[in-house]
């Protein structure tokens, strides 16, 4: 009886240990196993690069499925997200670079108003050459968030046809009014410090977003330049052809009630820019 108890006690203590030690790995994001065989490739093209979800463009490159998981690190923690998986591709010409990503979502939620929320989308970059922790950054390691969000995106679209409308009744149409909030683009640009950290930067644009929702799936392209000079350059994400580079993702579902911190993420994947004039050789890695 004796053995028996202090085996049960020594099994008791190894699955303990163990537990802890995976907690341990997890909070330093170290992978029990390795996910570093995914690797996000960014293909070179020379001339202009695809800005729009429909460009035949995408049709040449092979997406790449990431699976994604719950936000659990803080909370109101969020085990159980809508979505699964994404799949991203990515293209650049040496000035600018546009990613694709997309992923199943069955409803459209394009509204934030009380108790509605919205579909979205972000891609994080480190600011420097160390990772961050990829939800929002930490201090001194910040992160340069590109967020996505349906409600901009309805926002920029309605304007747009409103303006197209506006040329229509200046040539004999009926001219319609309607209040629609003016957005430099439907993805907004952040810094994050940590958890509530989050800053929107004074100036906007730089990062463009089209997105489009068909038969039970978002398509969203973010295109921006790959490096920017100036007053901001210093809270840039720096993408530099031929550099091997982390980055992250993130997706919320507004019919799921995800918003915020509640959301299905992806953390920190290599990102691979191949150089100008062609794709990295294994040497370069």
């Amino acid at each position: 009886m004796r053995l028996k108890a202090n085996w049960t006690r020594s099994l008791i203590a190894t699955g303990l240990g163990i537990t802890l030690t995976a907690f341990i790995l997890g909070w330093f994001e170290i992978p029990i196993v390795s996910s570093q065989g995914i690797l996000i490739r960014s293909h070179f093209r020379e001339g202009e690069i695809p800005s729009f979800p429909a460009d035949k463009a995408w049709e040449t490159l092979a997406p790449i499925p990431i699976p994604l998981s719950g936000q659990i690190i803080t909370r109101p923690v969020w085990p159980e997200p809508s979505a699964k998986v994404i799949s991203v591709r990515s293209i650049h010409n040496g000035t600018d670079i546009s990613f694709l990503i997309e992923w199943q979502d069955a409803t459209k939620n394009e509204r934030l108003t009380p108790g509605v929320f919205r579909d979205g989308a972000a891609i994080g970059l480190p600011l420097g050459d160390a990772p961050a922790f990829f939800c929002m950054g930490q201090l001194d390691h910040y992160v340069n968030i590109w967020h996505w969000k349906a409600d901009w995106q309805s926002d920029v679209d309605r304007r747009s046809a409103r303006a197209k409308e506006k040329k229509r009744s200046n040539e004999g149409g009926i001219r319609r009014f309607e209040v629609i909030p003016r957005r430099p683009s439907s993805v907004e640009d952040l810094i994050g410090g940590g958890f509530s950290t989050l800053t929107s930067k004074a100036h906007q644009g730089a990062v463009k977003g089209q997105a489009e929702w068909k038969n039970g799936f978002w398509r969203v392209v973010m295109k921006r330049p790959l490096t920017k000079v100036g007053s901001e350059a210093e809270n840039e994400a720096t993408l530099i052809p031929g550099r091997m580079q982390a980055v992250s993702f993130a997706v919320w579902n507004g019919e799921n009630n995800e918003r915020n911190g509640q959301k299905a993420v992806a953390s920190w994947l290599q990102l691979v820019v191949d150089p100008v004039g062609g794709p990295m050789t294994s040497q370069k890695f």
